[in-house]
Formats: C-alpha cells, sequence, structure tokens
C-alpha cells in the first residue's frame, strides 16, 4: 500500500497542518477542499493510520499524524532538493571530475579540498582512484582518470603524451620506532649507519613499471606497495624510512616514531605535480579542484623548512 503514496498528498497533508484546516490547505495549495480531504484520506488508507482527528472542527493530529509529520516534511524537502539538482543538471549537465591521487599526499588535505568542491558543485560526480608511484600516471593515459596528483621524482611514462604541472610542496620525515637501534644514536645519523639497518620503501606494484631509488641509502631493503603498510611496519620497528610529516605527526608528538636527524645528507621537498594529457582543457570545476589541491602546506610556505627527499 504504501508504494501508492504520493507526493501530493504528502503535500496536502503538511498544508493541512500548517494551516490549521482543510479549507486552509486549500487555498494554499490552489486546490479544491474536497480534492485536500480525498488526498488525506488515501494517505491514511496507504499508512492504515488516522493522521486527524474526527470529532473536532479543526485539523487536530493523532498521535500517529505527529509521529509522522516530521517524515512528511523530509520527503518533501528531499524532492525539492532533488528538483533543484535536476535543474542544475539540465541546464549545465552533470560536473565530473576523474583523478588518480598519490598515496603521499595529505589524505586529511584531499578530503577537505573534496568537500568544498562538493559545496562549490553539488551535483559533482567525483571518480577518486589512491596510487603508487606510476599507477597515477598509467590511468591518465588509459581514459580511466583525467588527472593525476604525481610526485616530480616518479619517472613518466610517456613524456610525449602526459605534461606535468606543479601543485605543490610537502615535508618528508625521516623516522623509526622507539626500539629500533637508529633511535638512540644520541645524535645525527651518517648515511653509511643508515645503510647498516633495513629501509623500508614503496614501490609500484606495476611488474614493468621503473623503480625509483630516490631518497635509498641502505642496500637492505624491504618493499611494500602501500604506504599505510609502510606506516604499521615502521611503528612495529622493524625498519627505518622517510615519511610525510603530515602522517606521522602524531605519531612524533606520541612518541610512537622518533625523528631521525641525517648528517651529511641533505634532502629535498616532496614535490607533487598535477598530470594530465597534453592540450587537455580542465573544466571549471577540475580547475576549481586543482586550485584547492594546490594550497597543500601553504600556511608553511616562507617558514624555514628542513630539507627532505623527493623520493621515499
Amino acid at each position: 500500500m504504501l508504494d501508492n503514496v504520493t507526493i501530493n498528498q504528502l503535500r496536502a497533508f503538511v498544508a493541512v497542518c500548517d494551516q490549521g484546516s482543510f479549507s486552509g490547505a486549500a487555498r494554499e495549495l490552489r486546490r479544491a477542499q474536497s480534492a485536500i480531504s480525498h488526498a488525506i484520506g488515501a494517505l491514511e488508507n496507504a499508512f492504515d493510520v488516522a493522521l486527524f482527528e474526527r470529532n473536532t472542527r479543526k485539523a487536530t493530529l493523532t498521535a500517529a499524524g505527529r509521529s509522522l509529520l516530521p517524515d512528511a516534511r523530509g520527503v518533501i524537502s528531499r524532492t525539492e532538493e532533488m528538483k533543484m539538482r535536476a535543474v542544475s543538471i539540465a541546464e549545465a549537465g552533470v560536473p565530473q571530475v576523474s583523478i588518480a591521487v598519490d598515496t603521499y599526499f595529505s589524505r586529511a588535505h584531499l578530503i577537505e579540498c573534496l568537500r568544498t568542491l562538493q559545496a562549490d558543485f553539488p551535483t559533482v560526480a567525483i571518480n577518486l582512484r589512491m596510487t603508487t608511484m606510476q599507477g597515477g600516471e598509467r590511468l591518465v593515459l588509459e581514459g580511466t582518470c583525467a588527472l593525476a596528483v604525481t610526485i616530480t621524482d616518479v619517472p613518466e611514462l610517456s613524456p610525449g603524451t602526459i605534461e606535468r604541472d606543479h601543485l605543490c610542496d610537502a615535508q618528508m620525515v625521516t623516522v623509526c620506532a622507539p626500539s629500533h637501534p637508529l633511535a638512540s644514536s644520541g645524535g645525527p645519523v651518517s648515511r653509511e649507519e643508515f645503510g647498516r639497518h633495513i629501509q623500508l620503501v614503496v614501490t609500484d606494484n606495476q611488474p614493468d613499471a621503473e623503480k625509483t631509488q630516490q631518497g635509498v641509502a641502505s642496500e637492505r631493503q624491504w618493499w611494500v606497495n602501500d604506504l599505510g603498510a609502510k606506516h604499521d611496519l615502521l611503528r612495529g620497528g622493524l625498519c627505518w624510512g622517510h615519511m610525510p610529516r603530515h602522517m606521522v605527526e602524531e605519531d612524533l608528538v606520541k612518541g610512537t616514531l622518533v625523528k631521525l636527524q641525517r648528517r651529511a645528507w641533505h634532502m629535498r621537498a616532496l614535490t607533487f605535480m598535477i598530470s594530465h594529457r597534453r592540450g587537455y582543457s580542465f573544466s571549471e570545476c577540475e580547475t576549481r579542484l586543482v586550485e584547492l589541491l594546490g594550497r597543500c602546506h601553504a600556511s608553511q610556505r616562507g617558514k624555514t623548512r628542513e630539507k627532505v627527499v623527493r623520493g621515499r
């Protein structure tokens, strides 16, 4: 029976409640009073409950009616929202963003950017892929994604096809667990000393992907293809490695990871690029997202920052 409930019946129900009478609802909705009475009767039959008391001249809600009124208002509100979205889509089409984002990019910043984008473009359809190394540009070449957030030191798959534009920089830190031997070094650690211990390195899981060795100091390496797994293994005290500062900031405060000072080993910032096919024309929605993503760590610009590697 509930399948027979219509939006017009719900509007009549709400109007009677708001106007206090069937005649008032009829004037509000510009319908005959008999039509309002019929709509309420049909609604009561569908719900199998009485919505209004029948022994009073004023439209007085029953207990069931009071309980169902907020639901009726909610359905009407959602219907109006749907209509507005449909109008927006009809006028401008559905804005779409398909983007691959490297796992080293700040997840919190990405979420905030997507939240803002959704507020600016309520009808936007987003295809988001989290990738590692060359994975993002591979999706661009395949046509799965139009854009990719890539790290500049990652080898380009097809320089003649893919174009990269600077997006933002991020800080990296070298860390290990407090139980790791390097944590008790008592001062800056030489590259040679780092090389005596197992380094945890994130690598591309594509079999034909070109490997990057930026920031690698040890001959003894464990490779993982997931940044979250690297984070867990580092906290487990098994290895040392480089991590984005935004991902380990809380660990450094709590002491679950410690920052290692490097001696005579100078590093640069981790630089993110936005990759796309050459000649690609950005939509208004995509332009806005790139603008938001590029604000990463904007509050830190102009401050003195430690030099860190672009690689991993």
